[in-house]
């Protein structure tokens, strides 16, 4: 059952949304604490979110900016605003979709159904020494554990996959982030190659990344 976690400080109206999800089988999860809601959005790791402008803490368009810089979950935008200005700057945020209360129950399941279906067309899976990895969601799976990599982290190991068993530079690497608008200095990629290794390990897989001395690293 797909999860979608609703971000809504009006407790009628996000236990409305959460009954209209779970009958429409749909498992609707009510977020608690919004003093921890980036923390709290990677634990549950959500299929989707309904995610309103004015919540308490952190704006929601601030919420989204910031967990695009590591996920790319689905979000709609939930908000009572009709200003064409938030629309943009959720859109330009990174959200995927923008509904106004009042909604409409039949067209916001019909656009959580239809985003819902192309985010999990695009999902592939790739299996790597007896894990699973699921790049579009930066989860790396073995058995019933999951491990969420950071966005930078599942680059890098996407880059070395595509390049598994040869060797790729540093610079290649950084080029790379860069293109994915990931600015990043060299300090940070070793940080990064670094928690990755450790996360692979978690997973059950020791010292797969290869340093090989003034080179790069190879995957192997």
């Amino acid at each position: 059952m797909q999860k979608i976690l609703i971000i809504e400080d009006d407790k009628t109206i996000s236990n409305e949304l959460k009954e209209m999800l779970n009958n429409s089988n749909y498992e609707g999860i009510i977020l608690k604490d919004f003093n921890n809601a980036l923390k709290q959005i990677i634990e549950i790791n959500p299929d989707l979110i309904l995610l309103d402008i004015n919540i308490p803490y952190m704006n929601g368009e601030v919420l989204l900016k910031e967990l695009r810089k590591t996920s790319n979950i689905p979000v709609i935008m939930v908000t009572s605003k009709k200003s064409e200005v938030d629309e943009v700057l959720s859109m330009s945020y990174g959200a995927d979709d923008y509904v106004t209360k009042p909604y409409n129950p039949t067209l916001l399941l019909l656009k959580i159904n239809a985003i819902l279906k192309r985010y999990t067309s695009q999902i592939s899976t790739i299996n790597y020494h007896g894990i699973t990895i699921i790049p579009n969601k930066g989860i790396i799976k073995k058995a019933d554990k999951e491990i969420i990599l950071t966005k930078n982290e599942m680059i890098i190991l996407n880059f070395l996959l595509n390049n598994i068993g040869n060797i790729t530079s540093r610079d290649d690497l950084m080029t790379e982030l860069w293109n994915n608008k990931e600015y990043i200095n060299d300090n940070a990629l070793s940080v990064n190659i670094s928690r990755l290794r450790n996360k692979l390990k978690e997973a059950g897989i020791d010292n797969p990344i290869e340093t090989r001395k003034g080179q790069g690293y190879i995957l192997k």
